[in-house]
């Protein structure tokens, strides 16, 4: 069976294989990338629902929000929600690449627009799977002390107490509320990701700037993948923030927004519409480098598991 350039890697890896190794790439990479989630979160929340130029500014860009938030909460409050977050990106991703790996296997990527259609699927299951470790991740990476505090306040004291406070008080739905904000956002952002990495990569390969087989090739395909992830992900990723960390009442239900719609709504009505674009430079700087170490590290095991496959037989 012909192999579309870039996805020889992928037929050749078992999917069970490819779910441990796309789980363990992606949490290395949130080991690297979480500070910049923390930031990037707090300026998502900054100003909601309010005009601009009607509230405090407590972080302006990228460096002077990293200095914030170390001053607030000390050098380790820029590691809030790590816990989550490795969570999060082990459930998400492995459920993304095996079902990903499975839709290659069955020749889904292959076709016209496989790619775009096997990625966002897998990226809407990987997110509907994560979306409680999302949650907690969210609210505690926007708990603060009360100087620099932006959105509401959970007063979450770890992971497993947050969990069993949303049980508790939401019932088991309430572990998923705000999915519907997170499932288009990572089906949008994982689609770009799968179909523009193994595009970008067989290109690289193409031009023959680097050693066959090298490292290198990877890193500059995910350099030219996190372009594309951004663009189209950051408005749903400001949706997703805000809807995760809304407070709710007895009911469970979300005080601020009724669902995904209602929150581009009130955000474009109320601050405009580049508020859907608030922490766009930490947005960036956070899944950029996501995206080339995730991807590199997905691609530099998969490799390591074919030679281990290889020599076995």
């Amino acid at each position: 069976m012909a192999l579309t350039p870039g996805m020889e890697s992928v037929e050749t890896v078992p999917p069970a294989v490819d779910l441990v190794l796309g789980a363990s790439a992606c949490c290395l990479a949130c080991v690297f990338t979480n500070p910049l989630e923390v930031v990037k979160t707090r300026l998502q929340l900054q100003g909601e629902l309010q005009a601009q130029g009607t509230y405090p500014r407590l972080y302006r860009g990228f460096v002077a929000s990293v200095v914030a938030v170390a001053r607030a909460d000390g050098l380790w409050g820029l590691q809030k929600g790590l816990a989550a977050g490795l969570l999060y990106q082990g459930l998400m991703n492995g459920v993304r690449f095996y079902c990903y790996s499975l839709a290659c296997q069955a020749g889904l990527a292959q076709q016209p627009g496989g790619t775009v259609v096997a990625g966002a699927v897998a990226g809407a299951l990987g997110a509907f799977v994560g979306s409680p470790a999302y949650l907690v991740k969210t609210q505690l990476q926007a708990q603060s002390v009360a100087t620099v505090v932006v959105g509401h306040q959970h007063q979450h004291q770890s992971v497993l107490g947050a969990l069993e406070t949303i049980w508790r008080q939401q019932g088991l739905m309430g572990l998923w509320r705000g999915v519907g904000g997170a499932v288009p956002r990572v089906m949008v952002g994982s689609a770009a990701q799968l179909a523009t990495f193994a595009s970008a990569k067989a290109w690289v390969q193409e031009k023959q700037w680097f050693l066959e087989d090298s490292w290198l090739e990877a890193l500059a395909g995910g350099m030219i993948s996190s372009v594309a992830v951004v663009a189209v992900m950051t408005p749903f990723d400001v949706v997703s923030t805000r809807l995760y960390n809304q407070p709710v009442d007895g009911a469970g239900r979300g005080e601020l927004y009724k669902g995904l719609a209602d929150c581009l709504v009130k955000t474009c009505r109320q601050e405009g519409p580049l508020a859907l674009y608030k922490g766009l430079g930490p947005a960036y700087l956070r899944l950029g480098p996501h995206t080339i170490l995730s991807m590199l590290f997905w691609d530099e095991l998969r490799k390591l598991a074919r030679k281990t496959q290889h020599q076995s037989t």
